[in-house]
Parts: structure tokens; C-alpha cells; sequence
């Protein structure tokens, strides 16, 4: 069913144009996912295949509230961007084996599953928070700025319930709530740096192109903690 995906991939690159191959490239996908998920008997989330095609869904569906935004919905370059951004990290996804073995036990829990889920929603809405800074710092548009705001907030609010949840989990799994593993301490740099970011929003109007820059560089920062840190640096705590 890999092909699936190679689809709704190929739909994504051409939904930036025509908003109803975008919609078709995320049923797809969701099918794809689906069908991952009824194959393991659990949440596709082990392995870097599996995450980053969940990381290309979720970036899809947490898009479609922005699409459906007055302001937003019309906006061609906003729809491009996160069409390219679905389409990237599903194509980073097709060049690794898909695992299809059982939930190892240390993992075979409900706060594990949520734990990934909910970052991954986070990590999502980060991106499109990176894409809607680079538009107003292209063309200073108030409305873009706020759509930022509101995507970082949702988002750090998705990334508190997954630390939280990934505590209970590591308190089941480990006995303990936190290891400072590289996967731990980045995660918090993660957390602390949104939190920063989202309280400069109410430095005022003067800081308006520094908060865009923030959520530029925010993204970077997110996609290091998911795939530089389990890529370069050894931990427990990888994809």
C-alpha cells in the first residue's frame, strides 16, 4: 500500500494549484495511515517511515483549519507552502522500510501513543507557523501574523500535553518522569523556546518581524529535536 502514499503525495505537490487535489492528497493519506494502522493492530508510530508519513498527515490536517480561514483560504502562496510541506516530509518518508513488527512491551501503552501523537500535531503546526512567518515577512500582512500566533500557541499547547503524557509513560516505563537523554534535554530547549516566543508576541507592533524570524527559526529547531537529534546523537528516545 506504499503506493498510497506515493499518491497522495503526488496530489499535495499538485494541491498547492486546485485546493481539491490537496483535500484528496489528505484522504489518502489518512487511508494509508488507516491501513498501516488495521496491518500493526496499533498506532503507526515506530520506525522513521512510519513517523514521517504520520508528520506529512498531520501537517496536512492541521492545515485545514488555516485553509478554511476567511483570510487564508484564498491565499495561493499560503496553500503552496503547505502543500510542499505535506509533500516533503512524506517523500522523506518513502525511502525507509516500513517495520512491521509488534509493539515492543516498554512502548505497548496508551501514554505512549498519545505522547507521539500529540507531538507530532505540535511539530506540524510549528511548520505552518514557520510558513505563515515567511509570508509576512515577504509582504507584512497583519492577518498572517496573528494566523502565526494562533498556530504556535495551538502547538505549544499540543507539545505541553505531550511532554506530560510522555512523563506518565516514562514514570510506567523507566520509573521515572524524565531522563536527560539528547532526546529529553531537546525537547525541553523545544518547549522553552516557544514559550519564550510566545510571550515576545506582546512586546508590540516594533517586534513584529522578529516574532516572524521566531517562527522561521522555531522550525528549525523542531526539526532537529525530531530527526537530528534521533539521527546523529545516540539515545533511548529515538523516532
Amino acid at each position: 500500500m506504499k503506493w498510497l502514499l506515493c499518491v497522495s503525495i503526488g496530489l499535495y505537490l499538485f494541491g498547492g494549484f486546485r485546493r481539491s487535489l490537496f483535500f484528496a492528497g489528505v484522504a489518502g493519506e489518512l487511508v494509508y495511515m488507516a491501513q498501516r494502522g488495521l496491518e500493526l493492530g496499533r498506532l503507526p508510530l515506530i520506525g522513521p517511515h512510519d513517523t514521517l508519513a504520520f508528520f506529512s498527515t498531520s501537517c496536512a490536517l492541521m492545515a485545514l483549519p488555516f485553509l478554511r480561514h476567511k483570510s487564508l483560504r484564498d491565499s495561493d502562496r499560503f496553500r503552496i507552502g503547505v502543500s510542499l510541506l505535506a509533500a516533503l516530509t512524506g517523500l522523506m518518508a518513502l525511502p525507509f522500510p516500513a517495520f512491521n513488527m509488534p509493539m515492543p512491551p516498554i512502548l505497548n501503552t496508551l501514554w505512549f501513543e498519545l505522547h507521539v501523537a500529540l507531538a507530532f500535531f505540535a511539530y506540524a503546526l510549528f511548520g505552518i507557523g514557520a510558513l505563515l512567518g515567511g509570508m509576512f515577512l515577504l509582504k507584512e500582512e497583519q492577518y498572517v501574523l496573528d494566523a502565526q500566533n494562533t498556530a504556535a500557541l495551538v502547538g505549544f499547547s499540543f507539545f505541553s500535553a505531550s511532554m506530560t503524557s510522555g512523563g506518565i509513560w516514562g514514570y510506567y516505563a523507566w520509573g521515572t518522569y524524565w531522563l536527560w537523554t539528547p532526546k529529553e534535554f531537546w525537547t525541553s530547549i523545544l518547549w522553552l523556546y516557544y514559550g519564550t516566543y510566545l510571550h515576545l508576541r506582546l512586546k508590540g507592533q516594533k517586534w513584529e518581524r522578529a516574532i516572524a524570524w521566531g517562527g522561521v527559526i522555531g522550525f528549525g529547531v523542531t526539526m532537529f529535536t525530531y530527526l537530528g537529534v534521533s539521527l546523529l546523537m545516540k539515545s533511548s528516545h529515538s523516532f
